[in-house]
């Protein structure tokens, strides 16, 4: 056997291996999941979660609880048994890299990668994985990051038994009044502490999880000094107040002033 050929199938013996190992680990073995393992994945992102499972930060690996066109993400737990969120960016995603464009354009932090898919990818995982520690040190209550490799971002989950936190959207909050001046004050402290723009923030990418507000989506957020954080900033303000508008709640008018004063 060629020196070529041995190498083939030297790779795809490894590949078996590594999906017979994450197999092993998924306790919902239903085989529409083995299968987008096998299809969707490719070759790296199969190494990054074996690396991650073999550094003991993935135990257990539970099914698909969302699934986009840009990434999906999984439930697993942990050795200690607890849960974590393990989100895989796509890096077929062709329109991913689109979307993700208008949120670099004028970040020297990417400059370089722009026409590089998986380094640009790898780079977006990070990125969102250094936004929520930010978030989490300036005290706004987001997913915990717990570790990053590649296109593969392991956080906590919120929600239980595999069930997701419900979005705000969906949820009859008890004390609307009080859930808006604690989320206003997440977008205040993400501003004030962490020097980020969220950028995309809705009653869709907020969730509730034990009467409290959790932010998530993290990956676009945007260091105040970007371009477009100023724009970005409002919008996300106009989106808060007019949902919370809708319910009776006594907005601030004031709340972009609010936001960015010092004092």
């Amino acid at each position: 056997m060629s020196k070529g050929r041995e190498e083939k199938v030297h790779k795809k013996l490894l590949r078996r291996e590594i999906l017979y190992e994450i197999r092993q680990r998924m306790k919902y073995k239903r085989s529409e999941e083995y299968e987008v393992l096998e299809e969707v994945f490719d070759k790296p992102t199969l190494l990054t979660l074996y690396d991650l499972i073999n550094k003991g930060y993935i135990d257990e690996f539970y099914g698909v609880v969302k699934a986009g066109k840009e990434s999906r993400i999984y439930w697993a737990k942990d050795p200690q048994g607890r849960d974590l969120a393990v989100k895989i960016y796509l890096i077929t995603a062709a329109e991913f890299r689109k979307s993700i464009l208008r949120y670099i354009e004028g970040d020297r932090r990417f400059s370089e990668l722009k026409r590089r898919r998986r380094k640009l990818i790898y780079a977006w995982a990070m990125k969102e994985f250094k936004n929520l520690k930010r978030a989490k040190a300036a005290g706004v209550r987001v997913p915990d990051p717990v570790a990053v490799k590649n296109n593969v971002l392991v956080m906590e989950f919120i929600g239980e038994e595999g069930m997701p936190a419900p979005l705000l959207k969906d949820v009859e909050l008890d004390d609307p009044q009080a859930f808006y001046e604690k989320l206003l004050d997440y977008v205040r402290r993400l501003y004030q502490k962490a020097r980020l723009v969220h950028g995309d923030l809705s009653e869709y990418n907020v969730m509730v999880w034990k009467g409290e507000p959790v932010l998530f989506d993290l990956s676009q957020a945007l260091p105040i000094d970007h371009p477009a954080a100023d724009e970005l900033l409002k919008r996300d303000i106009e989106n808060i107040n007019r949902y919370f508008a809708k319910l009776g709640v006594e907005v601030r008018e004031d709340a972009y002033e609010w936001v960015v004063s010092k004092t």
